[in-house]
């Protein structure tokens, strides 16, 4: 009986150190894999002196190294300016200086002009990355083969009762489901270059995202949710993005132009992502 006992006790030391070599071996070649491709990131900045340094550093920090930031500021007052210029010297920092104001799909548009690597990574200027945000995304993408992915975020508002809110978006978008739920965070979302094309951001006023994350999804089929938080994003109550009402009414143009949906699709399209957006971030965001 000892001896069986015995037996077992080597099959499963045997097979945990099978394991254990298999694990590292898998292990070792995700790492040569990550160590062979690239990421650009596209940061559009206007006058966030208050937020952005908190951001860069988040990018900096961040576990996977081959990245590349393109900050496109779009003529910030000087106070911002001058924390961007404090980051001139890293050369994995490209800041590009305008001289009149464009607008936020404008600047993001110029850094994809820019963009030479195999992935785009796309932050605002208020958000935060967790460390490992780009190692993750990009092993969930590379493992899979997907084109399009996104993740978990937490919301936080500048306050000192704020609470924070973890956002889990469905594990799986369409073009259709999303037009009717836009729970991508473009803070969290990474695409393979490939599938950009000649697409841009629509120069639109608020969510010139939108249009944008619905042409990638034409072009990928489907975006994937990796379930986990990567991302804090801030909400801000003076921001473009914060009246609910302001951004139905530019969805629905965009809708309209762009997407060229019938009214009643049109309709339907906004009620579906006013239900949702309520049940993320409550009636009052």
């Amino acid at each position: 009986m000892t001896a069986i006992f015995h037996l077992y006790d080597k099959y499963i030391i045997n097979r945990l150190h099978y394991i254990l070599k298999k694990n590292y071996i898998n292990v070792q070649k995700m790492n040569n894999i990550l160590e062979q491709i690239s990421v650009d990131i596209i940061l559009p900045n206007y006058n966030s002196s208050s937020y952005i340094e908190e951001t860069l550093v988040s990018v900096i920090n961040q576990r996977f190294k081959n990245w590349k930031l393109f900050i496109v500021d779009d003529n910030s007052d000087n106070k911002t300016k001058d924390i961007l210029r404090k980051y001139n010297s890293n050369t994995k920092i490209k800041i590009i200086w305008l001289k009149k104001n464009k607008g936020v799909a404008f600047c993001r548009n110029l850094a994809l002009r820019y963009s030479s690597s195999n992935y785009l990574a796309f932050i605002d200027s208020d958000d935060i990355w967790y460390q490992e945000k780009l190692s993750d995304q990009l092993i969930f993408m590379i493992k899979n083969n997907y084109k399009f992915s996104y993740t978990y975020y937490e919301t936080f508002r500048n306050t000192l009762k704020s609470t924070k809110r973890v956002i889990k978006p469905p594990e799986k978008f369409n073009f259709d489901s999303f037009v009717k739920n836009t729970s991508i965070a473009t803070s969290t979302m990474i695409i393979k270059k490939d599938i950009v094309g000649s697409n841009k951001f629509t120069k639109t006023k608020i969510c010139e995202d939108y249009f944008f994350k619905c042409q990638m999804l034409k072009k990928a089929k489907n975006a994937y949710c990796l379930p986990k938080i990567t991302t804090k994003y801030r909400i801000r109550s003076n921001s473009l993005q914060s009246n609910k009402f302001r951004n139905l009414f530019w969805i629905w143009n965009i809708n309209k132009k762009y997407n060229n949906f019938s009214f009643f699709k049109n309709l339907i399209s906004l009620y579906r992502i006013s239900i949702s957006s309520i049940m993320k971030y409550g009636i009052l965001r």
